[in-house]
């Protein structure tokens, strides 16, 4: 057989297939897994199954409201979101550090993904991980394939217990038939465990950010009014933000606006920011709308305080926003740096001068900018997924 041959065959084997997705919630703004499952729902069944968390909850407004949210799409069942694609939200309790819990957590999610897959058809399906929190699960459903696909460092975050959460990725990772990444540092890491461990880095939207070099997009009238310079960050502010650089940025340029899109975690101080009299804090904004914010950007921010969470991590943003054909400012992470269209800082001040490089040099959207990133899309990534897990498939003599 001709290697083409052999590719054409290996992408076609993740076709006509059930998958059982566990991420992150369906609804709110599309993170990679989104973007990934609605290209393989072109041709494949999902059901998608709601996150079970990877910490316990905790005693404050947002993660009470989020229990009562999950109560409530509790009870709306199995609901088709978009053509193929099939939401389940599922109740669990999460405290992982307890093997008592861990157990009835696993009868509990076991059950209520069986029942779903019954009422939907789905025979010896490919289940696909995004969190370790489905471990107790993964592999018990009659699969025909495990996928893990690690898009973080999860034991690095803040709010987890790490140990526990490590516990749970080592035994995913151990009954995966196939680990994909999208860091190179987390295929090191998780190829320790599963040698079976690939590589596949994000990809972008670049029809909908490109639309911020339109002359048609409308740039939003909270933004539109600020003074310029306005130099830009959309995304969560959480504690890996570094919010030294953006306070830096803001005073070296008091003539302008630093303006920061997304909201503010409930364990993160933001009042930093606030107290900036040229630091504009938005808020969250949809995920349609910012385009037209990109828009208005002269340069954009990629903020990230330098961690093993964040060594790990490939940030989403970093080509939305040269999908947006904004010149781009980052601290220096590897994934950044392999991105190669950014310009990165060494410390703070440095952060600052890079800003002011950008600011001299074409501000603002540019469509010629924009075009270096158009090879990197969603389409195009997945379909180096399904060369993967079709390899892994053949090999597995499971492609038919």
């Amino acid at each position: 057989m001709r290697r083409s041959d052999e590719l054409d065959l290996a992408r076609r084997a993740l076709r006509g297939r059930d998958l059982v997705v566990f991420s992150n919630d369906w609804d709110g703004d599309p993170l990679s897994k989104v973007h990934i499952m609605r290209i393989l729902s072109r041709e494949n069944r999902i059901l998608w199954v709601n996150s079970i968390g990877n910490r316990a909850p905790k005693a404050n407004a947002h993660d009470v409201k989020r229990i009562f949210d999950k109560l409530g799409r509790f009870t709306e069942g199995v609901r088709e979101v978009e053509p193929n694609l099939h939401v389940l939200s599922p109740l669990a309790i999460p405290f992982y550090g307890s093997e008592l819990v861990r157990g009835a957590n696993r009868r509990l999610l076991r059950l209520q993904v069986l029942r779903a897959m019954k009422k939907l058809g789905f025979d010896k399906p490919i289940s696909w991980s995004f969190l370790p929190a489905s471990a107790p699960v993964s592999g018990t459903l009659g699969e025909e394939f495990v996928i893990y696909h690690c898009v973080d460092e999860f034991s690095a975050f803040s709010d987890t217990n790490g140990r526990h959460i490590a516990e749970l990725e080592e035994r995913l990772l151990k009954r995966a038939d196939l680990c994909i990444t999208s860091a190179e540092r987390l295929r090191e890491n998780k190829a320790r465990v599963n040698p079976r461990t690939v590589l596949v880095r994000h990809g972008t939207d670049f029809s909908h950010f490109v639309k911020a070099c339109e002359p048609a997009t409308v740039i939003p009238a909270d933004i539109a009014r600020l003074p310029k310079p306005i130099i830009g960050f959309f995304g969560l502010v959480a504690d890996w933000v570094d919010q030294e650089a953006l306070i830096a940025t803001a005073r070296a340029h008091p003539e302008g606006s630093v303006v920061i899109i997304g909201k503010t975690t409930p364990d993160c101080d933001d009042s930093a920011l606030r107290a900036e009299p040229n630091i504009h804090m938005l808020g969250r904004k949809p995920y349609a709308d910012l385009p037209g914010y990109s828009k208005a950007f002269d340069v954009a921010l990629m903020p990230f305080k330098v961690s093993e969470l964040t060594l790990n991590a490939n940030p989403l943003k970093v080509r939305e926003y040269l999908a947006s054909g904004l010149p781009v400012v980052s601290t220096d992470l590897p994934e950044v740096r392999k991105v190669g269209l950014c310009k990165i800082a060494k410390d703070t001040e440095d952060f600052v001068r890079k800003v002011d490089e950008c600011l001299a040099d074409k501000p603002g959207p540019s469509r010629e900018r924009a075009e270096r990133i158009f090879s990197e899309s969603w389409d195009a990534r997945v379909d180096e997924i399904r060369h993967h897990v079709g390899a892994a498939l053949m090999a597995d003599g499971k492609s038919l």
